[in-house]
């Protein structure tokens, strides 16, 4: 929250019309924060449920306007940030940014990464890294021309046979195909006269 304040009140006036990073890091750590509201609210909807009385406590209730208050602020500031620069920078740089912050708070208030064994959380670096690794070569290469001349000769289509240009051809040729060869030649040059 602290980071989201000082983004909001301090560097948004300064560098939000000029760097993208600002708004979209406003909208990352809010929405982390709402995410974090959602999983409570989640957590409060299956208690009450169960028969526990939940609408007493005021607990959800906070929760309940801290959503509304974190989902306003981050669509607001994901609009300027869409007013001022082009969807294909904010889109990607968002999603990323938004990720990040979602599994740093989620570690830091839920305590999740305390509970999951080492499999589990090389998985989830791993599944991050693939995401962001993913988006950055997708948008990387977006306007980068692919036509199938670039791909491999056996790729290629229209070609009639793709695994004869795998095979190796003689460098002699052996006697019967000389011979068949010369006998070919004789019988072309006798179509050609007539």
């Amino acid at each position: 929250m602290l980071l989201s304040l000082l983004l909001i009140f301090v560097a948004g006036p300064r560098y939000g019309q000029s760097n993208v990073l600002v708004y979209v890091l406003v909208c990352s750590a809010i929405g982390s924060l709402s995410v974090s509201c959602v999983k409570g609210l989640g957590i409060a909807l299956k208690e009450l449920f169960s028969g526990k009385p939940v609408l007493k406590e005021p607990l959800g209730w906070v929760l309940l306007v801290c959503l509304v208050i974190c989902i306003s602020i981050q669509i607001n500031y994901l609009n300027k940030a869409l007013d001022i620069f082009n969807t294909s920078v904010v889109t990607p740089i968002y999603y990323v940014l938004f990720t990040t912050a979602v599994m740093m708070c989620s570690a830091i208030l839920f305590k999740e990464w305390q509970h999951m064994v080492l499999d589990n959380i090389i998985g989830s670096i791993s599944g991050f890294l693939t995401i962001v690794s993913g988006i950055f070569l997708l948008h990387a290469f977006r306007d980068m021309p692919f036509t199938p001349n670039l791909l491999p000769l056996f790729l290629q289509p229209g070609r009639p046979d793709r695994h004869q240009s795998c095979q190796h051809q003689p460098l002699l040729p052996s006697e019967d195909k000389g011979s068949q060869s010369a006998e070919e030649e004789e019988e072309e040059e006798e179509e050609e006269e007539k």
